[in-house]
C-alpha cells in the first residue's frame, strides 16, 4: 500500500461540512430560464449545478474528482425554497429510466468536449424541428458546463502547484484525452458529475478495455508503467468510497476481461490485472467488480481474481460470457453489440451507450404456490390472482402445475401492468436528461433524448424471479410427498401450512428430509430447470413503452428477507415469513453434498432465458484462498460450472466464526467489507437481519 493512497484515505474519509446543495444551485439556474422550454431549463440547472459546486482537488490525488463539492451551506437561506421550486420541475427516478447506465466512453474519449460539441452542431445544422433543436441546445449547454468544470479543477490543481492533474484537466477541457492519465480524468469527471446530478448506480463499465489504448501508448513509450497505472487507478477509484456521505455505498460496477467486440477473442490484458490490483488496494466496497470469464480466458485471471476474493472482499463477480452473449442474442441484439456488455448496478447485464437507464423489479414467485393451493387466495385471504380449482380438485401433479402456472402469469401480467402505469406515467418531452443523452452518440446524431428514441436499442426492464430453490424445493415435495408417496393429500399440506405447521412438526419433519436442490438430484432439480423457463415465458412477450424486452433475473440482493416476510409456510417446510431462498443459489444450509454436487444443480436450469443475469451466492472457508493447490482445485470447481453452463458466481471467504464474532464486536471490524447479493458492503453496517442470512449461507472447505 502507497503512502500516497493511504494519505489520500485520510482526506477522503473527512467528512464534509454542511448539507447538501443540489437543489440550491440548481434553482438558481432555473431563475433565470423559467420561460424557456422544459429542457433548456434542466440543461441550465445543471450548469448552475457544476458551476457552484467547489472542486478541491486532494492534496495527495492524482486524478481530480470529488462529490462532496456541493456539500456546503445555503448563504441565502433559501434551501426551503429553492426544493419547492426544483421539486416543481420533477426529476426521472429508476423506474422511470434515470440511472443504472453506462455512457460510450470510447465515444466520449474519442471525440472529447470540442468533438462531443462539434457533433452536437452539425446535428442542429441537420435537424430544423422546434423539440429537436431544444435538445441539442440543452446538450451543448451541459457539455460546456462540463468543459467550464473541468477547467474549475485545473484551476485548483495549478493554485496547489499540482502542474500534471492541472494540464490534465486543461487538457480535456477542450480536446480529446491523449494519455491514460487524461482518459482516466475524463471518466472519472463524467461519473463525478452523473453523482453530483443525483444518479445512483452509474457503471463504469469496460474500464480496462476502453482504457487499453492510452494505456499500451504510455507504456511503449515509456511515459507510463504498470505501478503507476495502478496508482492511478486506485487513488480515482477509493473516492467511491466518499458516497457514504449519501448514506450508502456506491453500487458503481465495472466489467473487466471478457472478450473483444471486434473478434471474440479474448480482452485481458495488463491493464485488466492493474485495475483489479487497484481495487484490492482499496479495499473498500466499491466498486462493484465483475470479471467476465470465457472458455478461452487465460488460468491466470482466474486465480488473480481469487485472490482478491480471498482478501475478504467478496469481488469481483464471475460471470460467463458463454452464457451471457447468447442470452443478450434472444432480444435481437448485434454480435458485437452484445459482446461489449457490462454490467450495472449489481449484475444487471447492459449494453453502454446503446439503451436508455436499466430498470427492474422483484417478482416473488413462491406467493403463487399459496395461491394455487388455495384458488386463487393466499393465506390470509387477503391476496388473490385468478380462480383456479380447489385443492381438492388437482389430482395429479399436472393439475397443480397448471394451477401454478395460471397464478404465476397472471402475476407477470399485473407486475407488468404495475411498472407500465408507473413507467409511462410521464411526459418524457418534460423529462428530458441533455448531458446523460451525450454518452450516446445515436442520442446526439438523432437530435432526440436518451428516452425519447436517441438510444440505438429501446429500454429493457428486468423481472428479478425469487426463491428458486424454495420453488424447486417446494414443488419437488408435493410431488413426492402428495402424489407419488401419498403421505397426506393436497387439501392436508394446505392445512398444514396454513396453520404454520403449528401441532405437524412430525410432517414438517418429514418435508425437511426430502431431497433439495443444490446435492446433484435430477428430481428436484428439474423444477429449476423449469423455473428458469417458464418465467422468460410469461414475461417474454411483454413490451416496455418504446417497444423493449422484459429481462429475467434470478436475484434478490437482501430482497429475499422481505420476500419471505410476505408469504406462509411453503412445502419445503419453511415456516411462515422466514426468508426465501437467496438468488439462484441453494437454500442455506441445504446444499450438504459438497460444492461439486451443487455446482451439478447449479448449472442445470438454461440461463441463456436469463438476460438480466443471475446471482449464485457461495460461501468456502479462508484456507480455500490462501493455498496454491486449493485455490487451483477452487477454480477447477468455477469453470467446470460455467463449462456446464453457470451463469454467474460470487464468493464470501469470510470465515463463519469472524462474522459472529463481528456480529457480538461490531466495533473491532469496522472495515470487515463481506459479499451480500450482487453488491458487497461493510458487515457491520447490515441490519441483523440480513447478516444472519449471510451468516446461514453453506460453508464449503
Amino acid at each position: 500500500m502507497s503512502e500516497r493512497l493511504e494519505a489520500l484515505r485520510s482526506e477522503v474519509n473527512k467528512r464534509p461540512e454542511g448539507g447538501c446543495l443540489r437543489n440550491y444551485l440548481m434553482w438558481k439556474g432555473y431563475r433565470e430560464h423559467l420561460n424557456d422550454a422544459n429542457v433548456i431549463g434542466r440543461a441550465y440547472a445543471f450548469a448552475s449545478l457544476l458551476d457552484g459546486t467547489a472542486t478541491p482537488v486532494y492534496a495527495n490525488d492524482l486524478i481530480a474528482g470529488t462529490i462532496r463539492g456541493f456539500f456546503g451551506h445555503d448563504a441565502d437561506n433559501l434551501g426551503a425554497y429553492a426544493d419547492s421550486m426544483v421539486n416543481s420541475y420533477g426529476r426521472n427516478h429508476f423506474g422511470t429510466n434515470a440511472d443504472h447506465f453506462a455512457p460510450d466512453y470510447p465515444y466520449m474519449l474519442s471525440r472529447g468536449i470540442g468533438g462531443i460539441i462539434a457533433d452536437i452542431d452539425a446535428s442542429l445544422e441537420r435537424h430544423k424541428e422546434p423539440e429537436k433543436q431544444d435538445f441539442l441546445r440543452s446538450a451543448r449547454i451541459t457539455m460546456e458546463a462540463f468543459s467550464r468544470h473541468a477547467l474549475s479543477y485545473a484551476a485548483d490543481a495549478e493554485a496547489k502547484g499540482m502542474k500534471e492533474i492541472a494540464a490534465n484537466c486543461r487538457h480535456i477541457a477542450d480536446k480529446p484525452p491523449e494519455t491514460f492519465p487524461q482518459a482516466l480524468q475524463f471518466v472519472w469527471l463524467v461519473h463525478t458529475v452523473y453523482y453530483l446530478e443525483g444518479r445512483y448506480a452509474q457503471a463504469l463499465g469496460r474500464l480496462d478495455r476502453y482504457l487499453y489504448p492510452y494505456y499500451e501508448a504510455d507504456t511503449a513509450a515509456g511515459r507510463l508503467d504498470y505501478e503507476s497505472a495502478v496508482d492511478y487507478l486506485a487513488c480515482t477509484l477509493l473516492k467511491i468510497g466518499e458516497s457514504r456521505y449519501f448514506g450508502g455505498d456506491n453500487v458503481c460496477n465495472i466489467a473487466i476481461g471478457g472478450v473483444k467486440r471486434e473478434d471474440g477473442k479474448s480482452a485481458v490484458t495488463d491493464l485488466t490485472y492493474a485495475v483489479l490490483e487497484a481495487v484490492r488496494r482499496c479495499n473498500i466496497p466499491g466498486p462493484n467488480l465483475s470479471a467476465r470469464l470465457h472458455k478461452d480466458a487465460e488460468p491466470r485471471f482466474l486465480d488473480e481474481c481469487l485472490k482478491v476474493i480471498g482478501t475478504g472482499l467478496g469481488y469481483p463477480a464471475l460471470m460467463n460470457d458463454e452464457v451471457n452473449i447468447p442470452a443478450l442474442m434472444r432480444y435481437g441484439y448485434e454480435l458485437e453489440d452484445a459482446r461489449d456488455y457490462c454490467m450495472v448496478g449489481c449484475i444487471e447485464n447492459f449494453l453502454p451507450g446503446k439503451q436508455p437507464p436499466w430498470s427492474d423489479g422483484r417478482y416473488n414467485s413462491p406467493v403463487y404456490i399459496e395461491r394455487a393451493l388455495c384458488g386463487g387466495f393466499g393465506f390470509d385471504g387477503k391476496s388473490f390472482g385468478v380462480e383456479t380449482p380447489p385443492a381438492g380438485e388437482l389430482k395429479t401433479m399436472g393439475d397443480f402445475m397448471a394451477a401454478l402456472e395460471a397464478q404465476m402469469k397472471h402475476g407477470a401480467d399485473e407486475y407488468v401492468r404495475r411498472f407500465r402505469n408507473e413507467n409511462e406515467r410521464y411526459d418524457y418531452k418534460n423529462y428530458q436528461q441533455p448531458f446523460l443523452s451525450c454518452g450516446c452518440p445515436e442520442c446526439i446524431e438523432r437530435g432526440l433524448d436518451i428516452n425519447r428514441g436517441g438510444t440505438k436499442y429501446p429500454s429493457v426492464h428486468g423481472a428479478c424471479a425469487m426463491g428458486i430453490a424454495t420453488m424447486a424445493d417446494s414443488l419437488y415435495a408435493i410431488e413426492e410427498a402428495v402424489y407419488n408417496r401419498g403421505l397426506f393429500t393436497l387439501e392436508h399440506l394446505r392445512d398444514i401450512l396454513k396453520a404454520d405447521f403449528e401441532g405437524y412438526e412430525e410432517e414438517r419433519q418429514l418435508l425437511l428430509g426430502l431431497p433439495k436442490y443444490g446435492n446433484d438430484e435430477p428430481e428436484v432439480d428439474k423444477y429449476a430447470v423449469w423455473f428458469n423457463e417458464f418465467h422468460y415465458n410469461i414475461f417474454k412477450n411483454h413490451k416496455t413503452r418504446d417497444g423493449g424486452g422484459f429481462y429475467i433475473a434470478i436475484a434478490s440482493n437482501v430482497a429475499n428477507i422481505g420476500a419471505g416476510r410476505e408469504i406462509g409456510a411453503t412445502p419445503d417446510g419453511r415456516k411462515a415469513h422466514e426468508p426465501i431462498s437467496d438468488a439462484a443459489s441453494p437454500m442455506h444450509g441445504r446444499d450438504k453434498k459438497g460444492p461439486t454436487a451443487a455446482v451439478r444443480s447449479l448449472s442445470r436450469p438454461d440461463y441463456t432465458y436469463a438476460a438480466c443475469g443471475t446471482v449464485v451466492n457461495q460461501k468456502y472457508s479462508p484456507e480455500m484462498f490462501s493455498d496454491d493447490d486449493r485455490r487451483a482445485k477452487l477454480a477447477s470447481i468455477i469453470r467446470t460450472y460455467f463449462s456446464l453452463g453457470g451463469q454467474e458466481m460470487q464468493i464470501n471467504s469470510v470465515s463463519r466464526a469472524v462474522l459472529k464474532d463481528a456480529m457480538e464486536n461490531p466495533s473491532e471490524y469496522a472495515s470487515l467489507v463481506v459479499r451480500v447479493s450482487g453488491f458487497s458492503a461493510y458487515y457491520i453496517h447490515l441490519g441483523r437481519d440480513v447478516q444472519e442470512d449471510i451468516l446461514k449461507r453453506t460453508e464449503h472447505g
